[in-house]
């Protein structure tokens, strides 16, 4: 029954991106019907910003079979590197990717640990929540000017800006996990005259790990969210500068593929941790 069910959907998946590609390609190719005098009108400086497209009266917009050949050409060399502003998709990929995995692992070691003192004290909660409730509610790239300002390097200001947005989520599912275990496990060790650390790492630690797991979801969805920002305001490197720097190029070409890219990878993510959240779910 579950495989039919997820055959079905694969299915609708693939027709419903088969309507959408179709449709986009409808809407691009037929966008031209004015031709070559199209453009007669069109203001003149408008016209030379936006080249052929504007004075053919081709759609400024690409068909998916140009971002598909050139997607094929990024993905044929994605490590290449000529200076600064010009380096290969993969290169800007595992920028981001290297930012995201070190401030997102530094917010692991700082969340899941304050989550389980929080979760297991009643002291330490009341005192810390007001804390929690004031910082949490800030917007990620608030921090960054005062980042750039005391780290004064856009690569480690940016890493950050990823640990203060990854931390919160998994900071406050850790201590819901925590302080939820059944209390009759927890009376159980006690009975047996199981110690506290003993107690957090064979009691509590399994009864919590899916709810913490579902907090590392949700904050690497969000700093990979937010990595795109932090780097089209500190630029040099990463997918955010690449999607940036090529608006900048008026090539809505990679910055389509780069959008995709982003999805994908983002996706990749939270399915990674989402098998691993399927690892250590049990049935109650």
């Amino acid at each position: 029954m579950t495989s039919s069910l997820t055959l079905r959907a694969a299915l609708v998946s693939v027709l419903l991106l088969a309507v959408f590609l179709l449709i986009w390609q409808g809407a691009t190719a037929g966008f031209g019907a004015g031709g070559p005098g199209a453009a007669s009108g069109m203001d003149p400086e408008y016209a030379k910003l936006m080249g052929l497209t504007a004075t053919t009266g081709k759609s400024a917009m690409p068909s998916p079979l140009d971002v598909g050949a050139q997607l094929i050409k990024l993905l044929s060399d994605p490590f290449y590197d000529k200076g600064p502003n010009d380096k290969g998709l993969g290169i800007q990929l595992a920028f981001s990717l290297g930012r995201v995995l070190i401030g997102y692992g530094i917010a692991v070691l700082v969340a899941i640990p304050l989550g389980f003192l929080i979760g297991m004290s009643a002291l330490m909660s009341k005192a810390l929540d007001p804390f929690i409730q004031v910082l949490k509610p800030i917007s990620p790239l608030a921090w960054m000017p005062l980042a750039l300002y005391t780290i004064k390097d856009s690569g480690i200001s940016a890493v950050f800006v990823i640990f203060i947005c990854s931390v919160w989520p998994m900071l406050l599912n850790t201590a819901f996990g925590v302080a939820s275990v059944r209390k009759e496990w927890l009376n159980v060790a006690r009975t047996l005259e199981v110690g506290p650390f003993k107690r957090a790492f064979t009691v509590i630690l399994p009864a919590a790990a899916p709810t913490i797991l579902t907090g590392m979801r949700i904050s690497i969805g969000i700093a990979w969210l937010v990595i795109v920002a932090a780097e089209m305001l500190v630029g040099g490197t990463g997918i955010g500068y690449f999607v940036w720097n090529e608006w900048n190029n008026l090539s809505i070409t990679n910055v389509i593929i780069a959008i995709l890219v982003i999805g994908v990878m983002g996706m990749l993510l939270d399915q990674i941790l989402a098998f691993v959240a399927r690892l250590v779910t049990f049935p109650e």
